[in-house]
């Protein structure tokens, strides 16, 4: 719970996250290592170096400083200098300001400090040259420039070992990184796969990976193979009951053309009832499943229906037709099937409609308006259901539907991965239907 407020800057992708994971321990054992190893072994190692170094040079300081003239301090000291391997000259000034070592030079800084706590007569120091280490002490017999070599008074090159683990680090977060995306692949593909089901795409996926993973995948395609099975049984058999009904009413229809017209006219529309309600049962098992996905412009099939209503009933009117006029994976067939209900009902309780799209990079939004007298809020839930008619909302003596048109046209957004959804038009003052289909 403490850590609550971190959550939102976390990264939410399983490739970034596995990543952290990788990276982070990595980052946190070099740092660990970098602080407690190099700042305390080498800083350690410096001072030594540098403290046996300041004895030798404490000891030159002094025989110069003990010798009675500038030649016999001369000789004394270069006598003691050589076997030490320190080269001292004498200059005719101390230096006033020398540039103390480069930026790169990480030691530099513990080493002067050192020299200076060792020897404090030292006047200046120079270690920009990385091989050397330059001192200018004032003696009695005049200034005197010691050159001391690097190696003996810190360790050589201590940025080595940071470069190593840095170089190290990459390779083995690189060779981690292979294995982990051939872990998270199979995962990727099964992810696609129930999107694209989602979507009412039936996408191939083999499973593969891990045992877990090839757990997950089989049991996704086991949900995905009963629930085909399972469209497909309902769709032929409310397929078989239409079909074996449709001889029985045409014998029906066959013998009311033989009675009297007046007395047979109510018991014909009856048979036409049964037989528009045996259409709105089919269409409705059947949905969208039977479609191929073919690509379709949402604007041009909103044209078409625009131009089918307008020669048959004239009171549906187009509106606004936004995004790229690019085609577009759905199922033509069912996508005007739904569009044709949401305009007929727009027809049938209203007096005027409207009809227009919206095409997105992630969504097609296609919506029907009307002036009719709407569905109230509380019940625009109940409206989708099949079976369901409202009386408020819709006269049941309008019309001849069996309460399935809503439902049929939410369960083909449903198949395409959308929504349907129902809310007050703001050009119209009616119903506003949106058949929202993801991308």
């Amino acid at each position: 719970m403490f850590l609550a407020w971190l959550k939102p800057y976390l990264p939410r992708g399983l490739y970034t996250r596995a990543l952290l994971i990788l990276i982070l321990p990595i980052l946190l054992l070099q740092l660990g290592v970098s602080i407690l190893f190099i700042n305390r072994h080498f800083d350690g190692v410096t001072e030594q170096m540098t403290d046996a170094v300041s004895i030798e040079l404490q000891f030159l300081i002094e025989t110069a400083n003990q010798a009675p003239d500038a030649d016999t301090a001369r000789s004394r000291v270069a006598d003691i200098a050589d076997p030490l391997q320190l080269a001292v000259s004498w200059p005719a000034a101390i230096p006033g300001q020398t540039r103390a070592r480069t930026w790169s030079d990480f030691t530099a800084d513990a080493v002067a400090a050192r020299l200076r706590f060792r020897i404090p007569q030292i006047d200046a120091i120079s270690m920009i040259d990385k091989d050397f280490v330059r001192i200018w002490i004032d003696t009695r017999h005049g200034p005197m420039q010691i050159e001391v070599n690097r190696r003996r008074v810190s360790a050589s090159n201590p940025h080595q070992l940071l470069v190593i683990m840095v170089v190290l680090g990459v390779i083995l977060t690189a060779i981690s990184f292979v294995f982990l995306r051939n872990q998270l692949r199979p995962i990727q593909r099964m992810a696609v796969a129930a999107t694209d089901y989602g979507k009412g795409r039936i996408t191939h996926y083999h499973p593969s990976g891990a045992t877990e993973v090839r757990a997950a995948g089989m049991a996704f395609l086991d949900m995905r193979n009963r629930l085909e099975r399972q469209i497909q049984s309902r769709t032929m058999m409310l397929s078989g009951v239409s079909h074996d009904l449709r001889t029985p009413l045409t014998r029906l229809r066959l013998g009311l053309s033989l009675l009297d017209e007046d007395d047979a006219a109510p018991l014909l529309q009856d048979v036409d009832d049964m037989q528009r309600q045996l259409d709105a049962f089919l269409d409705f098992a059947r949905s969208d499943h039977g479609d191929a996905l073919v690509r379709v412009s949402p604007q041009q099939l909103v044209r078409d229906i625009h131009g089918d209503f307008q020669r048959a009933r004239g009171q549906l009117f187009l509106g606004t037709l936004s995004g790229p006029d690019a085609p577009v994976p759905l199922r033509e067939v069912a996508i005007r099937r739904a569009l044709d209900n949401l305009c007929n009902n727009a027809l049938r309780y209203g007096s005027r409609a409207e009809i227009s799209v919206y095409v997105t990079d992630r969504a097609v939004r296609f919506v029907v308006d009307d002036d009719g007298p709407g569905i109230p809020v509380d019940r625009r839930e109940e409206a989708v259901r099949p079976f369901t008619r409202l009386d408020p909302a819709r006269n049941q003596d309008t019309g001849t539907g069996v309460g399935l048109g809503l439902a049929i046209v939410s369960d083909i957004a449903r198949s395409h991965g959308g929504v349907l959804r129902l809310t007050e038009s703001d050009s119209l003052g009616g119903l506003r239907a949106e058949l929202v289909l993801a991308r």
